[in-house]
Parts: C-alpha cells; sequence; structure tokens
C-alpha cells in the first residue's frame, strides 16, 4: 500500500472486539494519500462514542467520507484521489442496505455485486473492515436471522473480490487468503 506498490484489496474480518478496525488502520499507514469510508450514522450514544474514538484513532492528515448508503459510488469517487481507501465498516452498510431495501434480499445482494464489481475496477488498494457473524450466537429473530446470512453472503462477494483476507481472532490475525505469489 505504499507509494510504487502493487494495488490490493483486503478484506479485514473478526468478531466483535476482535481488533480488526486498529488491524486495518495499521494496514492503511503504508499508504500515502488515505480515505476512510466510514458507513456508520451517529443515532444513539454507543454509536456516537464509537465514531468519535475511530476519528481519534486515525492519524490527522487521511480524509473521511461518510457514506452509510452509497458506499460503491464513494469508493469509485475516491479511486483517483487516494492511493488507498479504508472502508469501516461493511457490517453497518449491510445492515443500513437492508434498512433501505426493505430487507429485500435480492436487492441487497445485488448492491454487494455492485460493490465487488468495483473493487475489481478500482486501481487504488482498498481495505474493508466487516464482522464474521457466522461462528456467533444464533439469532433469537428472523430479522437478525435474515441480517447473519446477508452479511455472510455480502462477505462472501467481497472476499471473492479481494486479493487478501485476514479473520482477527483475540487481535492475531490469520491469513484466509492470499495471492498466488505470496504462496511461493
Amino acid at each position: 500500500m505504499s507509494h510504487g506498490s502493487a494495488r490490493k484489496v483486503i478484506l479485514v474480518l473478526g468478531g466483535v472486539r476482535s481488533g480488526k478496525s486498529r488491524y486495518a488502520q495499521d494496514l492503511a499507514l503504508r499508504g500515502r494519500r488515505v480515505a476512510v469510508i466510514a458507513t456508520a450514522e451517529a443515532c444513539d450514544d454507543d454509536m456516537r462514542q464509537r465514531i468519535a474514538r475511530h476519528r481519534c484513532e486515525r492519524p490527522a492528515n487521511w480524509t473521511t467520507f461518510e457514506s452509510p448508503l452509497a458506499l460503491e459510488e464513494t469508493l469509485l469517487e475516491c479511486d483517483t484521489r487516494f492511493d488507498t481507501v479504508l472502508v469501516d465498516c461493511l457490517t453497518v452498510w449491510t445492515s443500513n442496505i437492508m434498512q433501505a431495501e426493505a430487507g429485500d434480499e435480492a436487492r441487497v445482494l445485488a448492491r454487494a455485486n455492485r460493490l465487488a464489481e468495483a473493487l475489481r475496477r478500482i486501481s487504488a488498494s482498498v481495505i474493508l473492515v466487516s464482522n464474521e457473524v457466522g461462528s456467533g450466537v444464533h439469532p433469537e429473530t428472523s430479522l437478525g436471522i435474515a441480517f447473519r446470512d446477508l452479511l455472510g453472503f455480502v462477505n462472501q462477494r467481497v472476499a471473492a473480490a479481494s486479493d487478501e483476507v485476514v479473520l482477527l481472532v483475540a487481535g492475531c490475525p490469520l491469513v484466509i487468503k492470499q495471492p498466488a505469489e505470496a504462496l511461493a
């Protein structure tokens, strides 16, 4: 992600408080011109505190774009202006899209497909953060089940468009997918 390095798309997955955002930010530090696309909206005190904490943890010279719904478009707008784009996070974006699309699975997955296509087209390096919710507690509600399932499908589409996938467990990165040249 540093100047002169090859473009990469990296998906960083993990559970709650696994260290995924910090790990992703450390990767983004390698970039010279870094944009952050934040998908969360400050709708309650907890979210306001999380947003404030994340802002404080970022270098002051990074540019932040708030894009709760138009992630694909914002990503492509950042392409020529930045060499590294950090997206935090797909979990909240998926929730936002589910709400905007009234839970219509086909429409949510169409948005995920457009995001995956944007990731294949962009020339900047992109680091995306998302929760891995498939190993967690079984949701009690049908809405919770639908969200878990849709996020799993979104993560699969983004992982397929990614060069690398890293899973964070207790702050430790486990490489799930890496470029073939890294295996040689």
